[in-house]
């Protein structure tokens, strides 16, 4: 009779006939997944690096070029705000020339001054007919623009702004009998006739030969609450008649009338 033993090792549940056993050492089970090493993925290159040499040569350039128009631009809004110095005293008429109009520093907001004036600018022309030059009725831009802002929940900052600061730019460089102070006075003028004609241009298309502007001026109503008497009768400020040349015309218009006063 087989003891115990003997019938584990012949039926194959001993350990020198385990499964997967050679005399050699375990073998390595054909049925296992293999053991895959993983890919190494280069990031992608963005930005300037990723570009071709001759694109990064004209990305560098115009960078550049931003890098020294805002060097210059702080340059110049700096020298407008400092105190008088050297520099400003030698090279004022450059930087009034790049400041005025667009970039002119308005200190009223840190120190606000609520305005008490109701002020329109408006307009009439001199224009070219058959029968020789007729004057057209006054025509209100202020109101216009008025028309433009009611109602709209993002008007834009010409609307707002453009025509209101012209004429405070023109106020501001003139004494009251409209006589120029220095350079900013003639360059107020230019830029009040060239905004004019960009709004007739874009609603008539007559030939206008010249055009005078005024302001009326109202004061605002003082509230109910208050005892105190205003008039706001409206007053006004009358310029001269301007003569129109092809300065003062919109880019791509047509050449104007030379006719004097």
């Amino acid at each position: 009779m087989d003891s115990d033993d003997d019938r584990g090792a012949g039926a194959g549940y001993g350990p020198a006939s385990a499964a997967g056993t050679s005399e050699d050492g375990p073998t390595p089970d054909e049925g296992a997944p293999s053991v895959v090493s993983p890919t190494v993925v280069s990031p992608a290159v963005g930005g300037m690096a990723g570009l071709s040499l001759p694109y990064q040569l004209i990305a560098a350039a115009a960078l550049a070029a931003f890098a020294v128009l805002g060097c210059m631009q702080l340059a110049m809004v700096f020298l407008h705000v400092a105190p008088s110095n050297t520099l400003t005293k030698q090279h004022g008429a450059a930087v009034d020339e790049w400041v005025y109009p667009e970039f002119e520093q308005n200190w009223k907001l840190f120190a606000p001054n609520p305005l008490q004036q109701n002020v329109a600018v408006q307009v009439r022309t001199e224009i070219a007919g058959p029968d020789g030059p007729r004057t057209m009725p006054w025509r209100d831009l202020s109101a216009e623009d008025g028309r433009a802002i009611r109602g709209n929940l993002l008007p834009s900052h010409v609307q707002q702004n453009e025509l209101r600061r012209a004429w405070d730019f023109y106020v501001g460089s003139h004494d009251d009998k409209n006589r120029a102070n220095g350079l900013r006075g003639t360059l107020s003028e230019k830029y009040v006739r060239r905004l004019v004609m960009l709004r007739l241009g874009a609603h008539d298309g007559e030939t206008v030969l010249r055009i005078q502007v005024r302001s009326e001026v109202r004061a605002v109503a003082a509230p109910g609450w208050s005892d105190e008497k205003v008039s706001t009768g409206p007053s006004y400020r009358v310029l001269p008649w301007w003569k129109i040349t092809a300065d003062d015309l919109p880019e791509g218009a047509d050449g104007s009338g030379e006719a004097g006063q």
